[in-house]
Parts: structure tokens; C-alpha cells; sequence
């Protein structure tokens, strides 16, 4: 008699559809393990080549700088000239839009899926994550699901996101709270070339 986690009996067919998927995931997991490499590739150019063809959006003159770790790809949308430092992790288990001229700090993380404390079987819960233009996110802030920083926002460094970021606002500590205003209301400045070899 078979049987899974959960002491639940299984058919034979139930038990062969869990072997599918756990080899899935691990073919999945292997293919997240060489996109990691990519990441060690000292050169912008071809890191974006790589992450294209495992189905990132990457706009014109965008860079993502070394040893960034991703969930699916293929869920990830980024801008024209933005900027994102080296060490960040980007879920795409729902959909992460970046928009242009973003500056994203080293050591971000940015998650769209948690786990449900309550729920009987600790789901995962997922929702999209949205950062609209000329943003700037300091280094190691944690963004959680569900949050959308706004147009020109600012997110101070070590700061964790739990709730939506107004335009032009910025936020800093744990959780991140308003701290002030961003005096520019009508950004157009470009980014820039990234530093190379990193």
C-alpha cells in the first residue's frame, strides 16, 4: 500500500504523477543551478544573452550584475536602463515587473510567493510584484509579495517592504514606513553604462 507525507493512501496512478513531478522539479532545480552560473560569467552581455533565452524580458540597456539567483525566469519583465547589483534574488513564481531607469542596490531580494502560516498544509501563497520607473532600492532590502513601489519611490537600505510604496515616497526600516519625500516629482535621468566585470 502506498502512502504519501501525509499517511493519505495513494493509487498507483497517484504515486507514478508524484514521481513525474518530483523528477520535474528536480530537472527544474538543476536548470535554476545553471542559470546560477551564468551569473558568474564576467560580462553584462553575455549574462543578458543567457538570461533571455531562459525567458527573462530584459529592456535595452539594462544590466544585471553578477551572481543574481532567479525563480522562473520567464515571469520576469525588467525595463530599459536598469540597473540591478550583483547578489540579488528575483521570484518570478508570480509576475515581477521592473520598470525602466530602476536602480536596484546590491543583495535585494525581492519575493512574490510565502508560505501561509495558518494554512493546515503551510501552502505557498503567491502574488506579483510591481516597481515602477526610476525607482531606487537600497542595498539588502527585502521586498515581499504583493508590493508595488511607486513611480520615483525610494527604498532606504535594509529595509523590508510589506505594503505598497506611494510615487516620489521614501521608506526605510523593518517594517519600511514613510521617512520622507523625494523632492524631483518629474524624473529623466538615464542610468548609464554599468561598471565593468561585475
Amino acid at each position: 500500500m502506498l502512502k504519501d507525507k501525509y499517511n493519505k493512501t495513494l493509487t498507483l496512478n497517484q504515486a507514478l504523477n508524484k514521481v513525474k513531478n518530483r523528477l520535474a522539479n528536480y530537472a527544474y532545480d538543476f536548470g535554476l543551478m545553471l542559470l546560477r552560473c551564468v551569473g558568474e560569467i564576467p560580462s553584462h552581455h553575455a549574462r543578458r544573452f543567457f538570461y533571455r533565452i531562459a525567458g527573462v524580458r530584459i529592456g535595452q540597456g539594462s544590466s544585471i550584475h553578477m551572481w543574481t539567483s532567479f525563480f522562473k525566469p520567464n515571469n520576469i519583465e525588467i525595463g530599459r536602463d536598469t540597473i540591478i547589483g550583483k547578489s540579488a534574488f528575483l521570484d518570478g513564481r508570480a509576475p515581477l515587473i521592473i520598470g525602466n531607469h530602476v536602480d536596484i542596490a546590491d543583495s535585494v531580494w525581492i519575493y512574490n510567493s510565502e508560505h501561509d502560516i495558518n494554512s493546515e498544509n503551510f501552502a505557498a501563497h503567491e502574488e506579483a510584484v510591481e516597481i515602477g520607473d526610476y525607482a531606487f532600492i537600497g542595498p539588502r532590502v527585502t521586498i515581499l509579495p504583493g508590493v508595488k513601489i511607486g513611480r520615483g519611490a525610494v527604498v532606504a537600505a535594509g529595509a523590508v517592504v510589506t505594503k505598497d510604496v506611494p510615487e516620489f515616497v521614501i521608506v526605510g526600516g523593518v517594517p519600511a514606513k514613510e521617512i520622507g519625500q523625494r523632492k524631483i516629482k518629474d524624473p529623466r535621468y538615464k542610468l548609464g553604462r554599468a561598471r565593468l566585470f561585475q
